[in-house]
């Protein structure tokens, strides 16, 4: 996702992130000042939809005026399904490791998108 909090602040006339802290203070959303520095620079790590509630009802937008999707990332970030199961392109002659010569009822396990683990033993 594509954070576009800065720009919709500037729309309303909102051009340093002290102002706009002090406008959510008043509508209720007490923030620290590191995290709303997160919020300004960047793609914040985390956003509770309370939170967001109350940006959208001090800028007068909607989430989508915040938020723009980037599915190019999403695709970027799949694995390479032309590998099979072991991961290294070549079948896998031992079968499951189970005794069941290659065909398993259990799933491949794979690791997560984005999380960098080593895989089970065989």
């Amino acid at each position: 996702m594509q954070w576009n909090l800065r720009l919709r602040a500037a729309e309303r006339g909102i051009w340093k992130s002290a102002a706009l802290r002090r406008m959510l203070a008043d509508a209720g959303l007490e923030i620290s000042a590191g995290k709303m520095s997160s919020w300004w620079a960047g793609n914040p790590p985390t956003l509770r939809l309370e939170e967001l509630d109350v940006l959208c009802a001090v800028l007068d937008c909607t989430p989508n005026d915040l938020m723009t999707p980037e599915p190019d990332k999403v695709c970027a970030r799949r694995p390479d399904t032309s590998k099979t199961a072991n991961g290294n392109g070549e079948p896998n002659p031992a079968g499951d490791g189970n005794g069941n010569g290659g065909s398993s009822a259990s799933p491949v396990v794979t690791p997560r998108l984005g999380k960098l683990r080593s895989r089970p033993p065989l």
